[in-house]
C-alpha cells in the first residue's frame, strides 16, 4: 500500500513537472519572439509592441489560472518583482485576483469538525453559500450560539500536498535558470524561489493571518473611522480562521455610497490618511488593498478585509527613505542615486551614468509641480521601467509600498477624479524627511549644508588641480576618456554582428533539421534542434539587451528636445 502511494506520487509529480515545463519553455519562446523585430507583421511600430504585450500579459495570467493555486500566488508575488518581467506583465500580474468555484459544503463542515472538534458546537448557523472563494480558501457567514456573527476562511482541503509538489518543481525550474549565466546575470532565481516557498508557505497558515490582522487592528484601536474585525482565537487554527462579521458598502460602489449620505471624497481621504500612518507611524501595511478588501461602513468609516498579505518596513529602511525623499525633494539625481547605492539598492561597480540619467529624467517628468492626479501609478510604472534589466536590487517592501499605494491611488480616483495622493502625502513626508534628525528645519539645513560642502570644494580646487598636475607630469595619474556616442555605436555594431552570427546559425540548424527529417530520419533531426536550444536562449538575452539600449536612448532623446 505504501509503495502504490508511492509511485502514485511519483507519476503525479511526473506529470505536473511535464505541464509546468511546458509553460516555462513556452514563456522563453514568446520572450524571445517579442524581442525579434521581424516578427511583427508589417513591420515593428510601439503601438504593435505595447498590443502583443498586452496580450502576451493576458495569457500569462490565464496560465496562471490554469496551474492552479501555488502558481496563483507566485504570480502575485511576482508582480512585486519588476526585475524578473516587463512592466506590461507586471501590471497585468499586479491585478491577478483568483476567483474559482467553491468546494462542496459538506466538505466545509468536515473541515472545521476536524480542525475544531467540540468548539464546532458553538457555531449553530452557517451559511451554506460562500460570500467569496479563492484558490487557497473561501469564507462563510456564520452565527455563534451566543448570537456573535462571524465569518469562517476555511482552507481548501488537501492544498497544502499541491502546493509542496509545486513548490518543488519551482525550485528545480530555478536551478536550471541559475546554470544559464546569461539568464541568471543580475537575478538570484534561486533565491527568489526560495523567498517564495517561504511566503507561500507562511500564508498557507492561518494562525499567522491571526496574528497579522490582531497586529494590524491594534495599529487603529483609538481611530473611529477605521474598522478592522477582531479575530475570535477559540475558532482559529491553521486552516480555519474565525473574524468579527463587518458589512459594508464596496469601496468603489460610488452610487450605493452617496445613496448612504457619504461623500465619497472624504472617503478616498481617509483611506489615504490611514494608508499613510500604516507606512510612514507603523511600518506596518496592508499590502494588497483592491476594491474587495476595502469597504464603506453605513456611518461612514473605512473598512479592511483580508490580512493574508502584509507587508513591514523596517526602521532602516524607513530612515534610508527620508535621506532618498530628501534627496528627490531637492532635486539632486546624484545624491538620490548614492543613497539607492548605499542602501545596497543598487548593485556595485557598475556605470552610474545612465543609472542617474534615468533618475534624472524620472525626477523632472514626475516629482516636478503640478503633480497629475495619477503621479504615484506613472512613478510605478517609471519604477518597472527602471528596474527591468537595470542594475537595480530593490527589496520586494519597497515594491509592495509602491503598488500598494498605486492601487489606492486607483482607488481614490474611481470615489473622487480629483483625488491627488501627492498632495495628501505633503504632512506624512515631514517626519520622514526628519526621522534620522529630530531638527524640523532639517530640509533648509541640508541645503545650506550642500552650499558649504560647494564652498569648500571651491577654496581646494587650486590645490587639487596643482597636485594632479603635478602626478600627470610624473606619470602617477591616468587620463580615461569616454567617448559616449562613440561607445554606445560600437556596442551597437558588436551586438548587431552577434546578432545576425546568431541568426544565420539558427537558420542553417533549423534547415538541417527540416532535411533530416524530409529523409526519414526525423530521429537525427533532434540533434541540431538541441544544438539551436542553447543558442536561441543566447539569442533571445542579446534581443532583450538590444531592445534596453533602444529605451534608454529614446529616453535621453525625449530629455534633450525637452531639455532644447
Amino acid at each position: 500500500m505504501i509503495l502504490q502511494s508511492s509511485i502514485i506520487k511519483s507519476l503525479r509529480q511526473y506529470f505536473r513537472a511535464i505541464r509546468i515545463w511546458r509553460s516555462v519553455i513556452t514563456l522563453l519562446f514568446i520572450l524571445w519572439c517579442d524581442s525579434q523585430k521581424w516578427t511583427y507583421l508589417g513591420g515593428f511600430s510601439k503601438t504593435k509592441e505595447n498590443i502583443r504585450q498586452h496580450s502576451r500579459a493576458k495569457w500569462l495570467t490565464k496560465e496562471l489560472l490554469d496551474l492552479g493555486s501555488a502558481f496563483i500566488k507566485l504570480g502575485q508575488l511576482i508582480s512585486a518583482r519588476p526585475d524578473v518581467l516587463p512592466k506590461n506583465w507586471i501590471i497585468e500580474l499586479a491585478g491577478l485576483q483568483d476567483k474559482v468555484p467553491a468546494f462542496d459544503f459538506e466538505k466545509v463542515q468536515a473541515i472545521l469538525e476536524t480542525q475544531l472538534g467540540e468548539r464546532c458546537k458553538e457555531i449553530i448557523d452557517l451559511d451554506e453559500k460562500p460570500i467569496a472563494a479563492a484558490s487557497i480558501a473561501q469564507v462563510h457567514r456564520a452565527c455563534l450560539s451566543s448570537g456573535r456573527k462571524v465569518v469562517l476562511k476555511i482552507q481548501r482541503p488537501g492544498l497544502e500536498t499541491f502546493f509542496r509538489i509545486d513548490l518543488e518543481i519551482m525550485q528545480q525550474v530555478a536551478v536550471v535558470l541559475q546554470k544559464k549565466k546569461s539568464w541568471s546575470q543580475g537575478r538570484d532565481w534561486i533565491g527568489i524561489a526560495r523567498e517564495c516557498k517561504k511566503v507561500l508557505l507562511k500564508e498557507l497558515d492561518f494562525q499567522v493571518e491571526a496574528e497579522y490582522a490582531a497586529r494590524f487592528r491594534q495599529q487603529f484601536l483609538e481611530d473611529p473611522k477605521i474598522k478592522v474585525p477582531r479575530v475570535i482565537w477559540e475558532l482559529s487554527t491553521k486552516k480555519v480562521l474565525c473574524l468579527d462579521y463587518l458589512p459594508g458598502i464596496k469601496i468603489n460602489d460610488q452610487e450605493e455610497i452617496i445613496k448612504n449620505g457619504i461623500n465619497p471624497s472624504s472617503i478616498a481621504e481617509l483611506g489615504a490618511s490611514s494608508y499613510l500612518k500604516q507606512l510612514i507611524e507603523f511600518g506596518f501595511f496592508h499590502a494588497d488593498p483592491h476594491p474587495g478588501n476595502l469597504a464603506v461602513s453605513k456611518d461612514g468609516s473605512l473598512i479592511f478585509y483580508d490580512f493574508g498579505m502584509m507587508g513591514m518596513i523596517s526602521d532602516r529602511l524607513r530612515n534610508e527613505l527620508g535621506s532618498m525623499v530628501k534627496a528627490a525633494a531637492l532635486g539632486d539625481a546624484t545624491k538620490l542615486v548614492r543613497k539607492l547605492q548605499e542602501a545596497g539598492l543598487l548593485a556595485k561597480g557598475i556605470d552610474l551614468g545612465p543609472v542617474r540619467r534615468l533618475v534624472r529624467i524620472m525626477l523632472k517628468e514626475r516629482l516636478t509641480p503640478p503633480f497629475d492626479t495619477d503621479t504615484i501609478e506613472k512613478l510605478s510604472v517609471d519604477l518597472y521601467e527602471l528596474v527591468y534589466g537595470q542594475p537595480f536590487r530593490l527589496p520586494v517592501e519597497l515594491i509592495f509600498v509602491m503598488r500598494a499605494l498605486s492601487t489606492f491611488e486607483g482607488v481614490g480616483r474611481s470615489l473622487d477624479p480629483s483625488f491627488n495622493l501627492i498632495a495628501i502625502t505633503k504632512p506624512y513626508l515631514i517626519p520622514l524627511m526628519t526621522s534620522s534628525n529630530p531638527n524640523p528645519n532639517d530640509l533648509i539645513n541640508e541645503i545650506g549644508r550642500q552650499f558649504g560642502e560647494l564652498g569648500s570644494k571651491a577654496v581646494g580646487l587650486p590645490k587639487r588641480l596643482d597636485e594632479n598636475l603635478e602626478r600627470l607630469e610624473q606619470g602617477d595619474l591616468q587620463l580615461q576618456i569616454r567617448l559616449g556616442e562613440s561607445d554606445r555605436q560600437l556596442r551597437r555594431m558588436i551586438n548587431a554582428q552577434q546578432s545576425m552570427g546568431q541568426s544565420i546559425l539558427l537558420g542553417c540548424l533549423g534547415i538541417s533539421a527540416a532535411l533530416l527529417a524530409s529523409n526519414n530520419r526525423s530521429i537525427f533531426s533532434l540533434i541540431p534542434i538541441g544544438i539551436a536550444f542553447p543558442i536561441s536562449l543566447k539569442w533571445l538575452t542579446l534581443q532583450m539587451k538590444i531592445r534596453r539600449d533602444e529605451k534608454l536612448e529614446h529616453l535621453q532623446r525625449k530629455n534633450n528636445s525637452t531639455n532644447n
